[in-house]
């Protein structure tokens, strides 16, 4: 069957192009010259070509917008991708090699018509956008993690992208898009992933300077989380944020050090790691130290800096329950300090991490916050304990396709164990009663 959509993109670009002025175009004379092409590319086919007339005469104004909107990226931009991520519906995008495509759309996976003229054209937008941000892809370097800045704002997207040949069927795009107005704790009362009571306690916590962990899976809202709860730093402090590709919208705070990490050159040197970027920044004075995700040996730099005068620190990672977060934080800091007894890591974890808070993406495709408990700070039968503070359990009215349930507070004001950061603090109503 016959692509009429991706052959007359080639087309009609074609026919654009062969005004030697058309580079120079601005974008809404370029988008007329496109319009007057396709007109002309219409009366054309109805005269020579009917099978192409017949599908002209049966696509939807929505569709001839999108073929007009596809030719203008393809000529100035990203080609079919620039229309994707301009449609601001979609939170996250798939391309499965030049020909697959999925999106999500409010949560749910769906796949989408569009597809890109060739893997040479895919190839050639992915080398684009990664040397845009100052990185390099290629055979040798086939994997890579970037950002991609928004057509129509100042926001970036997460992209990560694997050629082939690691990638069988095609180069392989992921994007992850962030919400133009950065999420707000108000925001996730809204949506049913945290109650009051439990924003109330997050709140208090960031004031009185917990550490805190944010575990969770793959899409359970690690990042946008941390970015509510960074809303409740204090202006006046000083804060410096550590990411593989910078994702955080702390705007709240003046006083900000962003810091991104760099990947080697073709060489082989230069490669600036979270480690690197951790030990630089306790050089810096900061007041708080916000990791966007710990996924290696950094754990050990990481736990060092909240035990020496870092409090309020903030971080995420990769994790099934709050208790799998403290096993993945000791394989991870055992690989990179190898030598490091396993109970004076754990140790070293309790004594570092105040506050663990667990994320989890439901059946249903809601994002829950599933538990808020503490880290007690000695060791049990030579493991690190939670003590939880808040669970998540469901209710009656839950289905298999419907979750329905709230975040229950588990113990009292005086059944918490560390409430000397509170007191230090002058807060002391850190708990409702129950």
């Amino acid at each position: 069957m016959r692509d009429f959509f991706t052959e007359e993109i080639g087309k009609i670009r074609e026919m654009v192009s062969r005004d030697p002025a058309y580079s120079e175009l601005e974008d809404e004379k370029l988008r007329e010259k496109i319009d007057e092409m396709l007109e002309l590319r219409m009366k054309h086919c109805m005269a020579s070509e009917p099978e192409t007339a017949a599908y002209y005469t049966s696509i939807s104004f929505r569709t001839r917008k999108s073929l007009e909107d596809t030719i203008f990226e393809s000529i100035r931009g990203l080609g079919i991708l620039g229309k994707i991520i301009g449609d601001k519906s979609i939170t996250e995008v798939m391309i499965n090699g030049y020909d697959t495509i999925f999106v999500e759309r409010d949560g749910r996976l769906e796949q989408i018509p569009d597809k890109f003229e060739s893997k040479e054209k895919l190839r050639n937008i992915i080398t684009k956008f990664v040397q845009d941000m100052g990185r390099s892809i290629n055979e040798s370097n086939p994997i890579v993690d970037a950002r991609l800045k928004n057509k129509d704002d100042d926001m970036y997207s997460r992209v990560n992208v694997v050629l082939d040949p690691v990638a069988l069927n095609g180069p392989i795009v992921t994007i992850r898009r962030f919400p133009e107005e950065g999420m707000t704790i108000q925001k996730l009362i809204n949506y049913g992933s945290l109650t009051p009571q439990a924003a109330a306690f997050l709140e208090k916590l960031v004031r009185a300077k917990y550490n805190i962990f944010i575990s969770g899976g793959t899409g359970s809202g690690k990042t946008t989380f941390l970015n509510a709860l960074s809303n409740f730093i204090p202006s006046a402090e000083r804060v410096i944020t550590i990411e593989d590709s910078a994702e955080l919208q702390i705007r709240n705070v003046p006083n900000l050090v962003r810091l991104e990490t760099r990947n080697a050159n073709s060489a082989g040197v230069g490669a600036i790691t979270i480690r690197d970027l951790i030990k630089s920044a306790l050089r810096m004075r900061p007041d708080r130290i916000v990791v966007g995700e710990v996924r290696g040996a950094e754990a050990l730099d990481m736990l060092q800096a909240m035990n020496t005068g870092h409090d309020g620190s903030l971080s995420t990672g990769h994790a099934n329950t709050a208790s799998d977060m403290l096993s993945r934080l000791e394989t991870m800091v055992l690989s990179g300090a190898a030598g490091l007894p396993l109970e004076a890591v754990r140790q070293q974890i309790a004594s570092a991490v105040d506050i663990i808070v667990h994320l989890s993406r439901m059946r249903d495709g809601s994002r829950k916050t599933v538990t808020i408990a503490e880290v007690r700070k000695e060791l049990v039968n030579g493991k690190v304990v939670l003590e939880p503070l808040f669970q998540f359990e469901e209710d009656e009215h839950t289905t298999v396709k419907k979750v329905s349930g709230s975040l229950r507070q588990k113990k009292r004001k005086e059944e918490m164990l560390y409430a000397d950061k509170f007191l230090s603090s002058g807060i002391y109503d850190y708990l409702e009663e129950v």
